[in-house]
């Protein structure tokens, strides 16, 4: 009996719209979670000022930490400073690993982001407790579908493609920020709470059914020599390269570790991003306040808030022309480029000096779009840390999710020194010093404060 027409057409999918559509599963949820969790505990579950703070301090240091915890579980059997013949993992093992790893913890990130939803237990407990659960599975299924893209596709034209379809998925995904608007109230809950359920459910089985799809196209790729090589349609990883000496134990993290201080680009490159996570989270927390304080009276609320959603989507679309142009001059070119072109933008804004309504608004709105759009570029840039690493240590496999998350561990304080900065700059800057010395963030700091608690509270969202 021949496969039914849907299911045909599903395995006639190129691998990397496969491997794209994991982003669609992964912001579908993280985009109304970033916009609604602390709005739920603060406004509908009334949780008390103390046991917030309690919680988002624990978060936050458990948000630092797992990523290099869980990328060193993944990948330290892959750690060795001298390869061995003929005994180490394939890299088509490695990628069913990771596949199957996905296959697990993405229903599992849909699940704990349900728990956020209905109150199971005290306020201050319930926060604490599924604010960690939800960010360790959204860093597992982040540090795998990472690594998979350092695995899969071996060319940086390959990545780029595969990165293509996740800034398209993404934006799609973004969607579901639009689509909220319509089922959230504060004052009967009952409706939002359906549409999380439809959102988790969605993800979960599409996690099941991407992994799946990915599963059978890496083993029909083992199994048939004729089968298309998964760098050819878009699809992915390449033979069973693994080869090496006789004998080599895996090394401690301590070892590691001096490895990686060693690795003169892996430090230039996370200086450089711990600067541009801090570039990135400033823009996400202060833009709405930009729009408030900035272009509140040249703008309409109602073109305010579309400005506020559209800045969710537009920095994948916006890539969807950057990766491209990627493929054709090379990732370090283009995000030289971007630099260059936000520094002529600044530039250019301090010499027309704030008195021009249409400059600010386009210079706010394309600082946002190019600092993102430079982050998701970025992730090319890791893979090509990772194959560094892979050859200057002569490793029998790449440790892509371990790489990913000591990045992650370098830069996350970006995210935290965003808000604290930025607060301070705005407190200074709208109410008088004294004001600032005795209240420091309280009510005091008047025409800054309706936005501040909430651009703190950001500061310690999971990724």
């Amino acid at each position: 009996m021949g496969l039914g027409r849907p299911q045909a057409w599903l395995l006639g999918l190129p691998t990397a719209v496969v491997y794209g559509s994991l982003a669609l599963f992964i912001s579908v949820l993280h985009n109304v979670f970033l916009l609604y969790y602390v709005d739920t505990f603060v406004s509908v579950y009334k949780i008390n000022k103390a046991a917030f703070w309690v919680g988002e301090t624990v978060f936050l240091l458990w948000n630092s930490l797992n990523d290099p915890l869980f990328g060193w579980l993944s990948d330290r059997q892959f750690l060795s400073s001298q390869p061995r013949l003929g005994t180490g993992l394939s890299s088509r093992a490695v990628v069913l690993a990771r596949v199957r790893a996905l296959g697990w913890h993405g229903p599992l990130l849909a699940l704990s982001f349900l728990a956020f939803w209905v109150p199971w237990a005290p306020a201050g407990l319930q926060f604490l407790l599924c604010l960690c659960l939800y960010d360790g599975f959204l860093t597992l299924v982040d540090l795998h579908h990472h690594a998979l893209l350092a695995d899969l596709a071996l060319s940086a034209h390959d990545r780029t493609h595969l990165n293509f379809y996740c800034s398209l998925f993404s934006a799609a995904g973004s969607l579901s920020v639009f689509a909220s608007y319509a089922f959230w109230d504060k004052e009967d809950f009952s409706s939002f709470r359906v549409f999380c359920v439809a959102l988790a459910a969605g993800s979960g089985l599409g996690f099941v059914g991407a992994t799946r799809l990915l599963k059978r196209r890496v083993e029909a790729a083992g199994r048939d020599p004729g089968y298309p090589a998964l760098a050819v349609d878009g699809s992915l990883c390449g033979e069973e390269p693994l080869a090496g000496g006789e004998e080599a134990g895996s090394i401690t993290l301590g070892q590691y570790l001096r490895q990686l201080a060693h690795h003169r680009n892996f430090l230039w490159f996370v200086g450089m991003d711990l600067v541009q996570v801090f570039h990135c989270h400033f823009n996400s927390n202060f833009f709405p306040l930009f729009l408030e304080h900035l272009l509140s009276d040249h703008i309409s609320l109602s073109m305010g808030s579309f400005l506020l959603g559209i800045s969710y989507v537009a920095p994948h679309l916006n890539n969807l022309y950057f990766l491209p142009l990627c493929r054709r001059w090379g990732v370090y070119t283009v995000v030289r480029g971007l630099f260059l072109l936000k520094l002529g933008l600044s530039l250019l804004m301090l010499l027309a000096g704030p008195d021009r309504p249409g400059l600010l608004c386009l210079f706010i709105a394309s600082n946002r779009v190019f600092t993102e759009g430079t982050c998701k570029l970025l992730t090319l840039v890791v893979t090509d840390l990772v194959d560094e690493d892979l050859v200057l240590n002569h490793r029998k496999q790449a440790a892509s999710a371990l790489l990913f998350g000591m990045v992650a561990l370098v830069t996350k304080p970006g995210q935290t020194f965003a808000p604290l900065l930025g607060t301070w700059l705005l407190c200074f800057y709208t109410v008088p010093s004294d004001c600032c010395m005795e209240n420091g963030l309280q009510e005091g700091c008047s025409r800054g404060s309706g936005g501040l608690e909430q651009v703190m509270i950001s500061s310690t969202s999971p990724h």
